[in-house]
């Protein structure tokens, strides 16, 4: 709580006034402070809140044409899971999170409890004070706190794994390496996250500013060569895709999901980063995403 006057008024320290000065004799300096911030907020969402669904096309297209109930690789079929890929970032991520989800702030914050807050404070009794939602939702908020440790202790583990396997790949013989070095970089990950989030954003933050440019330009790269593609974006390719798989559809789906894992962090970070920091890095995002 900020100190505040007799009269009500806000009191600042002396370090608040000196800035507070500032601020008004060189506008144009605390306006560059501004921005500096807020390009160090887009950064640093890029590293924390993005780290996850930046990486999942490794591993979704490889479980769709790749995985254990894979899909032959025919033109059809890439058109139907490229569309089914691309309307499920535009409908789950950009419509859903970004333009509806986020707007269900706590003061700022987001999260499942943050929810419970917001259903909390609705609808006072009579005593004034606000009234207790009801059984059921707190089982339902609980369920959700569950979900998301356990999101968070089986994510980390598929992502840097599934990034390690690229080494068997580029370098054969070394695939005795790939879960020892997936546990040193977790282990080092793990190590340095209690310095704090905004220095993991600000140190991942770059790095995942050259994936997701180096992702679009290979993206552009290979749509220039296969035009094509481009057909994706019509949404009847999924539907036919669906209606040709039958009930083999619910695999398809299910490692389709697989590219918007990782989306619950937009919002459970948002106390972080703030919402128009995530909702402007998801849109420098969504052209790499959708290139790749």
């Amino acid at each position: 709580m900020r100190p505040t006057g007799l009269d009500g008024r806000v009191r600042l320290s002396a370090k608040g006034r000196r800035r507070a000065k500032e601020e008004a004799t060189h506008p144009a300096a605390a306006s560059a402070g501004t921005r500096h911030a807020g390009i160090g907020l887009l950064v640093g969402a890029l590293g924390v809140v993005y780290g996850d669904i930046g990486t999942s096309p490794l591993y979704a297209i490889n479980e769709i044409f790749f995985g254990h109930h894979h899909l032959a690789p025919t033109a059809p079929h890439v058109l139907g899971a490229a569309s089914l890929v691309f309307w499920s970032l535009v409908l789950v991520v950009t419509v859903k999170y970004v333009f509806l989800i986020l707007r269900a702030d706590n003061h700022g914050e987001g999260g499942d409890f943050a929810l419970l807050g917001l259903l909390s404070r609705r609808d006072p009794g009579a005593d004034g004070r606000p009234a207790q939602p009801a059984g059921w939702v707190l089982i339902a908020v609980l369920i959700g706190a569950c979900l998301l440790y356990g999101d968070g202790m089986i994510t980390p583990a598929i992502s840097v794994l599934s990034a390690v396997e690229g080494l068997a790949i580029a370098a054969p013989g070394t695939d005795r390496m790939v879960v020892p070095v997936t546990l040193a970089i977790l282990a080092g990950l793990f190590a340095i996250q209690s310095r704090g989030t905004h220095r993991i954003g600000f140190l991942f933050g770059p790095v995942m500013a050259v994936w997701f440019v180096t992702i679009a330009a290979l993206g552009t790269w290979r749509i220039a060569q296969t035009p094509e593609v481009l057909a994706a974006i019509n949404p009847w390719h999924a539907v036919e895709l669906i209606r040709e798989t039958g009930w083999r559809v619910a695999w398809v789906l299910g490692a389709v999901v697989l590219c918007v894992t990782g989306v619950e962090a937009l919002y459970a970070d948002m106390g972080h980063f703030g919402r128009t920091s995530i909702t402007r890095s998801w849109l420098f995002i969504v052209p790499c995403r959708a290139s790749c």
